[in-house]
């Protein structure tokens, strides 16, 4: 009650009209490859509205996330914090394991700013009541809880608390479902956090869409690309309702995907193409962590490419800064808000350096250089589980955005700096607060100074 009432008088100063504040929708695809839109390049499948939603916003070319799994990075996008400050660090999957109640969320914040407030698709941040999308500050939800879900089966899809009845593919669903949010609530501020499924596992895609793809040779891709349109379909239809409700310039809108495509082996494999970025899904190389990321405000942003590196916790601050919430200190946000950067006000990097921990894997980029330890089946491709991470490695992602040229030995002095940095960064995060599967974890790389051992907990899914 005392946090909440801390958010609403950090609001109440500066809050404006409710038709001055824009509204607010975050999109997330779940594994989706790098190269796999056609604002990268794609040419086997085709994403108009992605590709118009590129044009109309900003196209980050350094746009990051916070982790290599799925729930991780969520938990970093709902909090605007790195999800190692307070023990995120894995999959949650032993009963009692989510999102930690102590931590407020970009929905807690919106709705006290006067916000409607809605989530339409994945959860994955906890399956037990007090984990509950609604009690997290979402006045509604549709859609399910775990880390995956069966595109055409409705067991386990909700709509709030109650099961729905049907289903006929989750991603149609999804898009009629933030279509239908959009319209009963276009009088008044609202916030819609629509986040696929597609193109996680199972590989599951409806009839027409497979037929479209039917000169694909390779089964999986041809499915991959059916759901992938599904997707953009989807993402078209909501834009659109935007558009026909008058609100597109008004309506701030996010895209990013979760992590790289799961290209290595004991992960959700789906058949994703990273290229040109090494690494995948589950690891810390670029492949695992740079992901597509545009943001769009036609009323305000104009359309172009941002290069300097950013990252999702950035669009939580980016959001609460537009709709006029004033940022507390002591809410310990680690993103920075990127209007100003974005609008030519500041020139500058909006960060001095990015940071990633996840167990014995980690990564910081400073500038051009990048220092990281990472799951070494990215070099053997073998498959096989618990292997050690890597010796620390060093890129200079300039001249080597594939990560294959290492500089460490011809730059110590550049390694210790960086694991200086990375070492006082780590010392203000949390032990994770439960295990994962593939990796072996006591919450630091192997040199640098440990935050302690969590304490023994099931392993969480893979998903």
């Amino acid at each position: 009650m005392l946090a909440v009432l801390g958010v609403a008088l950090a609001i109440a100063p500066v809050l404006g009209a409710a038709q001055s504040r824009p509204n607010i929708l975050l999109i997330v695809g779940d594994d989706m490859g790098y190269a796999d839109v056609g604002f990268h390049g794609c040419k086997d499948i085709p994403t108009p509205h992605l590709d118009a939603l590129a044009t109309s916003g900003v196209r980050f070319t350094s746009g990051y996330v916070s982790g290599p799994y799925c729930s991780p990075t969520r938990a970093g996008l709902m909090t605007g914090r790195y999800q190692t400050r307070f023990g995120h660090e894995f999959n949650p999957g032993a009963a009692g394991t989510g999102l930690p109640t102590s931590e407020i969320t970009i929905a807690n914040r919106l709705k006290a700013a006067g916000y409607a407030t809605g989530l339409v698709g994945k959860w994955h941040l906890g399956a037990q009541p007090e984990f509950h999308p609604q009690r997290r500050g979402f006045d509604e939800f549709y859609g399910f809880l775990a880390g995956s879900h069966d595109y055409f089966k409705p067991a386990g899809v909700l709509r709030g608390t109650n099961p729905i009845p049907n289903l006929d593919y989750t991603t149609d669903a999804f898009g009629r479902e933030a279509v239908a949010f959009i319209d009963r609530h276009r009088s008044e501020p609202w916030f819609l956090y629509l986040a696929f499924n597609a193109v996680h596992t199972p590989m599951q895609a409806t009839d027409d869409r497979l037929a479209q793809f039917a000169s694909v040779s390779d089964p999986k891709r041809r499915t991959y690309n059916g759901m992938m349109l599904a997707m953009d379909e989807a993402i078209g239809k909501v834009r659109q309702k935007v558009a026909d409700a008058g609100l597109e310039r008004n309506t701030l809108v996010f895209f990013i995907a979760d992590n790289g495509g799961p290209v290595m082996p004991n992960t959700t494999m789906n058949a994703s193409v990273n290229k040109p970025l090494r690494g995948g899904k589950r690891t810390t190389l670029e492949g695992g962590v740079r992901v597509p990321f545009l943001v769009s405000w036609p009323g305000r942003l104009k359309p172009g490419v941002f290069s300097q590196p950013a990252i999702q916790l950035d669009l939580t601050a980016t959001a609460l800064a537009a709709a006029g919430v004033r940022i507390a200190p002591d809410w310990k946000l680690d993103g920075v808000n990127l209007l100003p950067f974005l609008e030519g006000d500041l020139a500058a990097p909006p960060h001095e350096a990015l940071f990633w921990r996840f167990g014995q894997q980690m990564a910081i980029r400073a500038g051009d250089y990048k220092l990281v330890r990472y799951d070494s089946n990215a070099d053997t491709l073998t498959g096989a589980r618990n292997q050690p991470a890597t010796a620390f490695k060093l890129y200079n992602l300039a001249a080597d955005l594939g990560e294959t040229n290492d500089l460490a030995a011809a730059m110590p002095g550049k390694v210790r700096e960086l694991r200086s940095m990375w070492d006082a960064w780590n010392a203000s995060n949390a032990r994770p607060l439960w295990g994962a599967a593939h990796t072996e974890n006591d919450g630091a790389a192997p040199g640098a100074r440990s935050p302690g051992k969590p304490k023994p907990a099931k392993p969480a899914s893979g998903r």
